[in-house]
């Protein structure tokens, strides 16, 4: 059974020390990885800065290394669950135009393979606990029951679980609908690219080859755009 229903079933007063206990738990995680990212946040605005005043005291290459650093963080915080890090690519685009376009379509497919890699590799209980902390009870419950089946046990699991109409797409033609989720818009608040791609690594349902050819084409357009049609949107 899942746990987060257990914990929330105890109407005693035996059951209320672990539940608080948890909750606390729960919080500071929680906490700490809003201050990772405030940190993350402020320490790109230090770099900028910094790569500014050497530019400016001629040093011209300090903003190559600012450039090549700003697209690390960006598939890292692309690969991050709930994180919205495709606004710092939209925002490279719209100040650089068509020159980034390459290099910010390559991070994206890295950030996007790198969060189904660790999903790949990540434990149910990691996994349930991540998703305790963000109250996400269902797909908690879910992961839960998902994480003792085989492949095949999977699939025909995900099949009974959709009406017919769409069993076709989770079995045939899952990579097209997880490329259509990946750029669905407001897809952060079902985790964003970072979660979709985490859970699709953690199903074990989908090939690592394939994958990357479906996120290289599904990511392409934008960049794409901006490149062949020379975007600049501050210039």
């Amino acid at each position: 059974m899942p746990v987060a229903p257990l914990i929330c079933s105890g109407g005693n007063s035996m059951g209320s020390e672990p539940q608080t206990s948890d909750r606390f738990a729960a919080v500071v995680r929680s906490g700490f990885r809003l201050a990772l990212l405030v940190l993350l946040a402020y320490g790109i605005h230090l770099l900028i800065n910094w790569a500014t005043d050497l530019t400016r005291n001629g040093h011209p290459t300090a903003q190559i290394w600012m450039l090549a650093t700003l697209l690390v963080v960006y598939a890292v915080l692309i690969a991050i669950p709930f994180v919205p890090g495709i606004e710092i690519g939209l925002s490279l685009l719209a100040m650089q135009g068509a020159w980034i376009a390459p290099l910010i379509y390559v991070s994206t497919v890295a950030g996007l393979m790198l969060a189904y890699t660790v999903g790949a590799r990540l434990s149910s209980a990691r996994l349930q606990r991540a998703l305790q902390d963000l109250r996400l009870s269902r797909i908690g419950s879910f992961v839960d029951r998902l994480d003792p089946l085989t492949q095949a046990q999977r699939l025909d699991m995900l099949r009974h679980r959709v009406p017919n109409w769409q069993r076709p797409f989770v079995s045939r033609y899952r990579y097209v609908v997880l490329a259509a989720l990946v750029n669905m818009p407001g897809n952060s608040i079902i985790g964003g690219g970072g979660g979709i791609l985490l859970l699709a690594g953690f199903s074990r349902l989908f090939a690592p080859m394939t994958v990357g050819v479906t996120m290289a084409i599904a990511v392409l357009p934008v960049p794409l755009t901006f490149w062949v049609f020379g975007i600049n949107l501050l210039g």
